[in-house]
């Protein structure tokens, strides 16, 4: 049997004790809101339909996520955090811009 693992291509050891080198164990620290320097994209998805996509936050997926929660409710619509990215259904980059603003991140609308 062997011992598949998809990390950096590894796929196989005969050593029965090997243990992945892992560089960092401890969890990455946010930084505080003030020092985050975020920005609102709109973008258009796939069927042509709009997303609000908020990017640049630096610090652990937890409060990236946490972040994430608190935008979707706040504007009342879906959305998910993938690849270091909150993305939101529809267009609400003027509300997304009020809301981290009221909550001292640093944000700014990007992208024209």
């Amino acid at each position: 049997m062997s011992k598949k693992n998809n990390q950096d291509g590894f796929v196989y050891s005969t050593n029965k004790d090997f243990q992945f080198n892992t560089e960092d164990d401890t969890p990455m620290q946010s930084l505080p809101p003030q020092q985050q320097n975020l920005k609102i994209y709109l973008d258009r998805i796939s069927g042509g339909k709009l997303v609000t996509r908020v990017s640049g936050h630096i610090g652990n997926m937890v409060d990236l996520e946490n972040l994430g929660k608190t935008l979707k409710q706040k504007c009342g619509v879906g959305g998910s955090v993938k690849n270091l990215e909150i993305l939101l259904q529809g267009d609400h980059r003027d509300k997304v811009l009020k809301l981290l603003t009221d909550m001292n991140y640093k944000a700014k609308k990007a992208g024209g």
